[in-house]
């Protein structure tokens, strides 16, 4: 606290001081194992998930003496739950705050901006009781409350708005890809049900392998986020780097080695310029066809059917370039191109609103619970209404 000036009307309480004694039987927690993807009942643990899955334990329910503060030992993650729920693993405290003198909503963000300092996987419960929480008058708390969760539920109607505009998005490559976009009659195909005026090709027809292109790097030769063209490998990330093999448009670049097979699907990205790309990646340059369409397309199926070894499963140029791919004529593969694009175009706009209103949570939570920026205008606005 040094450095911050309260308003002289603030309190400061130790941390042991906010919470009260809660007795109760103690229910017995779930072991990941165990958890189910759907249930009567969430579960939550001291992972980043809110909800970390489900169960239908009935006496594992923790339902009395809510609202609660779940703390995740290990985690230094802080969860505010005021619904019946099943604690999952270990790794978990219960804090109950003392509601005489705490609107427990703000006792719970007054604790997410407490700096609990990261000792790995070791305990950090007996950290957090070194702190202490800075406590104005209850109407102050619940205009804080209020105003911060305000700004958390904008978000996480944004969140909920990103899974369902994804769950569209998968929906809408299911159909178009097997429906088309213009109602005509199916054929049975190698790959399932397509409109039948669309052929089935092996991707060897839509691309050129640039794979012979590729000439290896050395690691000291990667500069991450440093230099000046971007670097592909297999892992998905990008790094930079100061010297460039290709200079070439549009290339795909399918995703190699064991990342596929853990992400299962291809990662693919559109390269315009110069660039590396190392030797577990291959690079396909897509000729007369709709690029956008044959990224989709890969990221709606199952390659596993075409990797080949047990114990580090890869997807060889062979049968890379021997996947079949359902090839509609040149106007409808950019129609359902540009339907499918619209989609992350709505997506990443989202994702930029729920970066913002983060940021906006985080820097008006610092303000709010050390005094800098007061609640007393709206609480004053508020009686005059």
């Amino acid at each position: 606290m040094d450095g911050i000036n309260l308003p002289e009307h603030w309190k400061i309480l130790p941390f042991i001081d906010c919470l009260k004694r809660v007795k109760s039987k103690k229910k017995p927690s779930i072991p990941k194992r165990d958890y189910l993807e759907s249930g009567e009942f969430p579960i939550i643990d001291q992972g980043a998930s809110f909800i970390a899955g489900w169960t239908d334990s009935v006496d594992s329910v923790i339902s009395d003496n809510l609202p609660v503060v779940v703390f995740g030992d290990h985690t230094r993650i802080f969860k505010y739950v005021d619904f019946p729920f099943v604690l999952g693993a270990d790794g978990t405290k219960l804090l109950y705050p003392n509601d005489e003198i705490l609107n427990i909503r703000f006792f719970y963000y007054a604790l997410m901006n407490l700096k609990v300092p990261n000792k790995g996987y070791n305990r950090h419960y007996r950290y957090l009781k070194e702190f202490s929480v800075m406590c104005p008058p209850f109407s102050e708390q619940n205009a804080i409350a209020y105003t911060l969760q305000t700004i958390e539920e904008a978000k996480f109607t944004r969140q909920r708005e990103i899974a369902l505009e994804r769950e569209r998005k998968a929906a809408l490559m299911d159909f178009l890809f097997s429906h088309g976009t213009k109602g005509e009659p199916r054929k049975q195909t190698e790959i399932g049900k397509i409109p039948e005026n669309w052929e089935v090709v092996k991707l060897e027809k839509l691309c050129e392998c640039l794979d012979s292109k590729r000439v290896p790097i050395k690691q000291s030769d990667r500069k991450e986020r440093k230099g000046t063209v971007p670097y592909y490998g297999a892992s998905g990330q990008i790094d930079w780097i100061d010297n460039f093999l290709f200079d070439e448009s549009l290339l795909l670049v399918a995703e190699d080695g064991e990342n596929l097979v853990s992400r299962k699907l291809p990662i693919a990205y559109s390269i315009e310029g110069k660039s590396w790309v190392n030797n577990h990646a291959h690079v396909l340059r897509v000729n007369e066809f709709n690029q956008y369409f044959l990224e989709y397309y890969f990221n709606s199926i199952d390659l596993s059917p075409y990797l080949t070894g047990a114990t580090r499963p890869k997807l060889n140029k062979a049968s890379l370039l021997s996947i079949p791919i359902p090839k509609p004529d040149h106007l409808e593969s950019n129609k359902i191109a540009i339907v499918l694009v619209n989609c992350d175009t709505k997506i990443t706009a989202l994702e930029k609103e729920v970066e913002h209103l983060d940021e906006l949570f985080h820097t008006i939570l610092e303000e709010l619970m050390t005094g800098q920026r007061s609640v007393l205008p709206l609480i004053d606005a508020e009686m005059n209404v």
